[in-house]
């Protein structure tokens, strides 16, 4: 399967990346150990994210935000499988959303600088990878987390506390030239091991996805669905500007990413993009009533 064209984008973005040691490792936290550590390195000329909402599927919450983050070097990754495969790891209550038929199955991994709660002046930077599909409830595509994998302990409890499934990991994320070198390994007590080891770079022009070709549906996402127990499912708004992907080549070294998640990745190279930045603001993550959701969409 191929994502239909897009014309690339002929304004370029402005901005700074994170800074990098001698040995150029990422000095955004000590990722081989798992800690969190205070950045503000990374500056940017773009506009308030939050003025930036002409893109969005629907309008903003009317609540305030309550996170502020910045992504970097994110590379996505997916492969199409068939819903039957799927439906049975989804909640019930939750539609299943598929492009031409099609489920599709993400890994994402990327690292994060200036994450911090609203009015709180001291940002944390941790590495991240998710593993994903996508569903949607009331007509709202969103995306749904099997897991979300992050270097942080203490980022990691806040978030299962909050009923995300995120898991222990030590990564390390290299940057050598302009290539990605990420490495992680799951090791959460009690889990099971989960690894993902890659080499990528963007390969192409930046460009902005079209509506309703497989690169826009695959990306542009404002809301999240996930569980931590079966039995209680929460959702969450998120807000970005719209996606620059650029294409990526990849060397896929290890990934058993989506296993414990019962989900086998087919034999075949899966469609990657890449991204440089992106800024992002989020809403409380709360326990998710079906009802309740499609009553406050169709305010």
């Amino acid at each position: 399967m191929r994502a239909s064209k897009c014309s690339p984008c002929n304004t370029p973005l402005r901005m700074t990346r994170p800074s990098y040691g001698s040995t150029g490792v990422i000095e955004i936290g000590a990722f081989a150990a798992g800690a969190t550590t205070m950045s503000s390195s990374c500056s940017l000329r773009l506009p308030p994210v939050i003025d930036q909402t002409s893109h969005r599927p629907w309008p903003l919450p009317k609540s305030r935000w309550v996170m502020f983050m910045r992504w970097h070097d994110l590379l996505f990754l997916h492969w199409p499988i068939r819903p039957e495969y799927i439906r049975p790891l989804i909640p019930k209550a939750i539609e299943l959303d598929t492009f031409d038929g099609w489920c599709w199955v993400g890994i994402v991994p990327f690292h994060m600088s200036g994450v911090r709660p609203r009015y709180v002046p001291l940002p944390l930077s941790l590495p991240e990878l998710n593993v994903r599909t996508y569903v949607k409830t009331a007509g709202k595509g969103g995306v749904w987390f099997f897991s979300l994998d992050a270097a942080s302990w203490i980022a990691v409890r806040v978030a299962r506390w909050l009923g995300l499934p995120y898991y222990d990991a030590r990564m390390k994320v290299e940057c050598v030239a302009d290539i990605i070198r990420y490495d992680s390994v799951r090791n959460h007590k009690n889990s099971a091991r989960a690894e993902f080891r890659a080499d990528y770079a963007p390969a192409g022009p930046i460009y902005r996805a079209t509506p309703g070709t497989l690169d826009y549906w695959l990306t542009e996402r404002y809301c999240l669905f996930t569980a931590l127990n079966p039995d209680r499912v929460v959702f969450g708004e998120i807000h970005h500007p719209p996606w620059a992907l650029q294409p990526a080549e990849i060397k896929l070294h290890v990934n058993t990413m989506t296993r414990p998640a019962g989900i086998e990745l087919p034999e075949q190279r899966p469609l990657a993009h890449f991204a440089r930045l992106q800024e992002v603001v989020a809403w409380p993550v709360v326990p998710f009533a079906a009802n309740a959701y499609c009553r406050t969409l169709d305010k």
